[in-house]
């Protein structure tokens, strides 16, 4: 029996169940080792890649270099999101999803491997940012896929919560990662870490990556999917019909993605890191003591994300996102305070709490997103809207925050451009409307493509 049936027996029904929760695993396992491997480039980016690859330039702009490469990745998100999104509404979410985890751990595998400047000279920061192109490529084409497989195969009632499974995989990777970085902080103390420490959590993703292959190819295709194929109705060219009809959709999207992102990327980016534990910095704190504290935060950030994808099935997503809204806009800015007293508990502190905001205005999003885009175009129309906002948010926020405070000389600046991104990322969030529960079967079309804007009837 297809898991996509109308009428099941009771057997029947155990199956859907224990396919959901299958599902439900797979999504959350297969992001968590993308978002690991991205998150492990950006953490080594903030704490050792400028010292190892670009330390010609100097402290200060070998940090910003640094700093560019992670943000260099996110201008090829949309590349990824294109093509996933194409073949993604073509052949399927679920062949993607194992194309872009093997591209990911692949990539993050060779960058373990790579010598430094040291070693080869200015050949070794080419071959830097070209695997973290590849990194960007696969972050693009993954995060659609892996939503519409949790969102899709969800009971309408319970899509908040079942689209929360592939975004706590973020958190997670960031957990994962952090954690990491500061277990081989303590085995490899000091200048063993530039030499060796650093590497192994990259070459450990090899273990990861299989893990997650074995995961996803357990797993059914999407039933929204099925049925789309059953029909055939696959649209030739699902990007030129979205960009037709639901640019304005598209751009909104991205901008309510960009708010959370830019403020999320203070961490995920490396910045917090890199800030708190630079010598030559006012802080100049234990390295793996910032490390471990990133690594708590990730916790409440993993919770507080999971929350909203539940609370967002009761109260709406838009509501969820209004009042993560206001919390991330307070808690922005009460981060930097806590931050520059220098107190290591006082800093944990200051992430934790920013978790709630950020956790309120990403744990919805997959259903949100989901909910928003008809059927033929959802694919294609969640990842492109997620790669650009990736882009207007998260790209260069740490380099932007780092050049900021360099001009300045204060995290005065970095606050107000936090602050402005969450104002952002609001408005964008009030002129949308919550679709909550709305049928997402392409026999809907039709209903799919009205009330999709605040002004719209």
């Amino acid at each position: 029996m297809s898991a996509a049936s109308p009428s099941l027996t009771p057997t029947g029904t155990i199956a859907l169940t224990v396919d959901r929760r299958r599902v439900a695993i797979a999504t959350v396992v297969g992001t968590t080792v993308e978002w690991y491997d991205y998150f492990i480039y950006a953490s080594a980016a903030g704490l050792v890649f400028g010292k190892l690859f670009f330390e010609p330039a100097g402290p200060a702009i070998a940090t910003l270099l640094s700093f560019l490469t992670v943000g260099i990745s996110f201008l090829f998100r949309p590349l990824g999101a294109f093509l996933a999104g194409h073949f993604g509404d073509r052949i399927g979410r679920r062949p993607m999803l194992v194309i872009t985890l093997i591209l990911m751990g692949v990539s993050t595998t060779l960058i373990g491997l790579l010598p430094t400047y040291g070693v080869i000279g200015i050949v070794a920061p080419i071959l830097l940012i070209l695997l973290r192109i590849l990194q960007g490529v696969s972050a693009g084409g993954e995060w659609g896929g892996a939503v519409l497989m949790a969102v899709e195969h969800a009971p309408r009632e319970r899509r908040g919560l079942f689209g929360a499974m592939p975004q706590i995989g973020v958190p997670i990777g960031l957990l994962l990662a952090s954690a990491m970085l500061a277990i081989m902080n303590l085995i490899f103390p000091g200048d063993a870490f530039l030499e060796w420490g650093w590497r192994i959590p990259f070459l450990f993703s090899v273990v990861l990556v299989g893990v997650g292959y074995w995961v996803r190819r357990s797993v059914e295709e999407s039933p929204v999917f099925e049925e789309i194929a059953a029909r055939k109705e696959q649209t030739r060219a699902p990007i030129g019909k979205l960009f037709r009809y639901f640019a304005p959709l598209v751009i909104l999207a991205a901008l309510v993605f960009a708010g959370n992102n830019a403020v999320g990327y203070m961490t995920t980016g490396g910045y917090i890191q890199n800030y708190a534990t630079n010598p030559n910095g006012p802080l100049g704190l234990d390295r793996g003591a910032v490390l471990w504290a990133v690594t708590v935060s990730s916790v409440f950030w993993l919770i507080f994300t999971f929350l909203a994808g539940w609370i967002s099935d009761r109260i709406g997503r838009r509501t969820t996102y209004i009042i993560g809204w206001v919390l991330q806009g307070v808690f922005v800015v009460t981060l930097f305070p806590l931050v520059n007293t220098g107190n290591i508990l006082l800093l944990g502190l200051g992430l934790v709490l920013l978790t709630t905001g950020l956790g309120l205005t990403y744990g919805a999003q997959a259903s949100w997103y989901s909910e928003l885009f008809p059927a033929s175009v959802r694919f294609s129309g969640v990842s492109i809207s997620y790669a650009i906002g990736s882009i207007l948010g998260g790209a260069f926020a740490p380099t932007i925050a780092t050049a900021l405070q360099q001009a300045t000389g204060t995290t005065v600046s970095v606050t107000l451009y936090l602050l402005g991104m969450t104002v952002i990322g609001l408005v964008a969030t009030l002129l949308l409307r919550d679709r909550r529960g709305i049928n997402l079967r392409p026999g809907a079309e039709e209903e799919q493509r009205r009330g999709i804007y605040a002004w719209s009837k």
